[in-house]
């Protein structure tokens, strides 16, 4: 038992600082503070009670010679036996009653009086506070409590006498002396009780706080599938274990789209360079006419571009990933922006046998964002539609007011995107065509960066597609942006 009690107090002393220790600390102090306060109340009631138990015996027996001297002041043999002899017969809490005349003198009092109470001090007290009791020393060092009043004799009355009358309450200041020894125990037993039941407590208490730090020890980049089970926690720790595993959900996805995305970066950049080099190789595996020179070079300079547009594109990402602190505000009138768009591709629409048309009914209406960046998000929409749309179709683009947003839309008559697909179209380097052909000449970032722009401007984008039937995509954009 003392081996265990000291390993206790061992493992106490090493959690200085700790949640523990404070927990430890206010379970001690309250429980400390509850026994005081409990333990003072009850003893002040204790001390009140039987203060008032005494004053009130003390008020009868005055209120009992009082109506004898009043109603029958020649009965002297009731009158010496409420006197001398009822005190005679207790042997504890003795009580003693002293009757004086008008004079002051005595005429009949309790056996023993003299010897246990000092009778000259005696009125001096008592009169102080006339028919109330109040604390007296005996001669022995014995405690007192004395009362006195004045009554008068007989009916009419004649004459006037005085009642002195007091009680040993030595008895009582035991109890109350041996109820302050117990008070001190119980409250040293607390100071060694509290603090380890307390510790105890505190113990169970954050157990599934370290369970839950044990867990985020084992958690690292290759090693994410851990989780919590919150089963059989307190409402507190069942939220925060949830939270926590809500948080490893994100972490891991986060993680998986990184090793995708490395792994889509890698396959991508590989690709051109290895171009490059294959050519560069077949070029100089032998002498070559200028004209043979010129399409390897040529071919060299195509994939560079492709290279150098990737390279772009991740590095914009990677800035977009930051707040959005350095775009360039301005008031811009979004069915010009579209007009102009509509502009640049025409050509290209054109020759592909495409109808491209900006269709709104707007009247110009000023748009806070940056310009560029917006402009960039449209034409990528369009770029699209026209890549992925057959000749003898349309792309319309259209912008419409709702509420305190716009909405810009770019739909086309294309092929439509497979329903599973919808989800991750807006995925770095996702393609649908999972044979990666570079034959358009995309990258898979172009709705990423849309995404990502919107995101930017306090806005999103969405996509709905149908098989055959076409694409539709949604730029939502507020009309006031927060600076």
């Amino acid at each position: 038992m003392l081996w265990n009690v000291s390993s206790s107090f061992a493992r106490f002393a090493s959690w200085r600082g700790t949640l523990a220790l404070r927990l430890t600390a206010g379970y001690a102090l309250a429980g400390l503070l509850m026994v005081l306060i409990s333990t003072a109340s009850l003893y002040f009631v204790l001390v009140t009670e039987l203060e008032k138990s005494t004053d009130l015996f003390l008020a009868d027996k005055l209120n009992v010679i009082r109506t004898m001297l009043r109603e029958r002041p020649g009965d002297l043999d009731a009158l010496r036996e409420e006197v001398e002899l009822e005190s005679a017969a207790r042997r504890y809490e003795q009580f003693y009653i002293r009757l004086l005349d008008e004079r002051n003198a005595s005429f009949m009092s309790t056996p023993g009086m003299t010897e246990q109470l000092d009778l000259q001090h005696f009125p001096s007290q008592a009169q102080a506070s006339p028919g109330h009791a109040l604390s007296m020393m005996g001669k022995n060092g014995r405690p007192f409590r004395v009362a006195s009043a004045v009554v008068p004799v007989g009916s009419p009355p004649a004459e006037s006498d005085t009642i002195q009358v007091a009680i040993d309450v030595s008895q009582k200041e035991d109890l109350l002396a041996r109820y302050r020894s117990w008070f001190g125990v119980i409250l040293l037993g607390s100071l060694v009780i509290f603090p380890l039941v307390g510790y105890q407590i505190a113990c169970q208490g954050i157990r599934p706080v370290e369970e839950i730090a044990t867990t985020a020890r084992h958690i690292s980049s290759t090693n994410l599938h851990e989780r919590i089970l919150p089963e059989g926690y307190p409402s507190e720790l069942a939220s925060l274990a949830r939270t926590f595993n809500q948080m490893l959900d994100r972490l891991e996805d986060s993680f998986d789209r990184i090793s995708r995305f490395t792994a889509d970066i890698a396959h991508d950049l590989r690709t051109p360079v290895n171009n490059i080099r294959g050519e560069a190789e077949v070029a100089l595996a032998r002498a070559r006419t200028v004209e043979e020179y010129r399409d390897v070079l040529g071919s060299c300079l195509e994939e560079a571009v492709r290279l150098s547009d990737l390279i772009s594109d991740l590095l914009f990402l990677a800035r977009a990933e930051s707040p959005p602190a350095h775009l360039h505000w301005a008031r811009v009138d979004v069915c010009e922006m579209l007009s102009s768009v509509r502009d640049y591709y025409e050509g290209a629409a054109a020759d592909g046998g495409i109808s491209l048309t900006a269709a709104n009914g707007l009247d110009p209406v000023m748009v806070e964002m940056d310009r560029m960046l917006m402009q960039r998000a449209v034409a990528n929409l369009v770029a699209n539609a026209v890549a992925h749309t057959p000749s003898g179709g349309s792309v319309v683009l259209q912008a419409e007011s709702e509420g305190d947003s716009i909405r810009i839309s770019v739909a086309d008559t294309g092929g439509g995107i497979p329903p599973e697909a919808l989800p991750r179209v807006f995925d770095r380097f996702f393609r649908v065509d999972q044979s990666r052909s570079q034959v358009s000449g995309g990258t898979g970032l172009g709705l990423s960066i849309v995404q990502s722009i919107m995101v930017l401007h306090g806005g999103n984008a969405e996509i709905a597609s149908q098989p055959g039937l076409g694409t539709r995509v949604t730029l939502h954009l507020p009309i006031a942006q927060p600076r």
